[in-house]
């Protein structure tokens, strides 16, 4: 029985017979370069459509499963990490770089945090997500790790997720620069890489108590 393939990054469709990839454009920006090649590349193998995903990719659906690695070497970059248990995707906001809203460089902090810990093995799924103010673009509320911009640093929150249980994550540090915001980010992951067992982190945080949690990280 087909089944997603998760080391070529494709996921099965609903037809049971042809393969979606997401190719990966960190913060969801990309250059016209770029844009063409992942339209060329659909073109190429006759894939069904393009879709602009939830997680600021553009997926290419519909491809016929033999075809799944020339269109990953026409694309010149290894698979994405849509699927799998990893760290799926660092959603990022416009910030300070291009909203007039900006509070924070959340497109310089997502995108170190993106270099850094994109497809990195974890216990379970694990999402990202980096806006520059309290309007949330990223939803850095439903996120396993959500940071958000204020007038005064980073609002760091742990443990939510948009799944089939939707959660808003608590809040475990505020008014961090941006070098703290990324320090703490890595002692949360670091902490829940070590210490939990195919849990997302907020089902984590609930089994240790987020007080343990929370000074075990900071």
């Amino acid at each position: 029985m087909a089944k997603d393939l998760l080391e070529k990054g494709a996921i099965l469709q609903r037809d049971k017979e042809t393969y979606a990839i997401a190719p990966h454009i960190p913060g969801g920006i990309i250059d016209p370069a770029s844009l063409k090649r992942i339209a060329d590349v659909a073109e190429k193998y006759n894939a069904a459509a393009l879709k602009i995903t939830s997680a600021q990719r553009i997926a290419i659906v519909g491809l016929r499963p033999e075809d799944i690695d020339g269109a990953w070497a026409d694309l010149g970059m290894k698979p994405g990490a849509a699927i799998g248990l990893c760290v799926r995707s660092v959603k990022i906001c416009p910030g300070t770089t291009f909203c007039k809203r900006g509070l924070q460089d959340s497109v310089g902090v997502g995108l170190k945090l993106d270099e850094k810990y994109h497809g990195m093995e974890m216990p379970s799924k694990f999402k990202i997500g980096v806006s520059g103010c309290t309007n949330s673009c990223a939803e850095p509320a439903v996120k396993d790790l959500g940071l958000m911009g204020t007038a005064k640093g980073w609002r760091v929150l742990v443990g939510g997720n948009a799944a089939r249980k939707p959660r808003l994550g608590q809040v475990l540090a505020e008014e961090l620069s941006d070098d703290e915001a990324l320090a703490l980010a890595e002692k949360v992951i670091g902490y829940y890489k070590a210490n939990a067992e195919k849990q997302r982190l907020g089902e984590f945080i609930d089994e240790i108590g987020f007080e343990k949690f929370k000074e075990a990280v900071l």
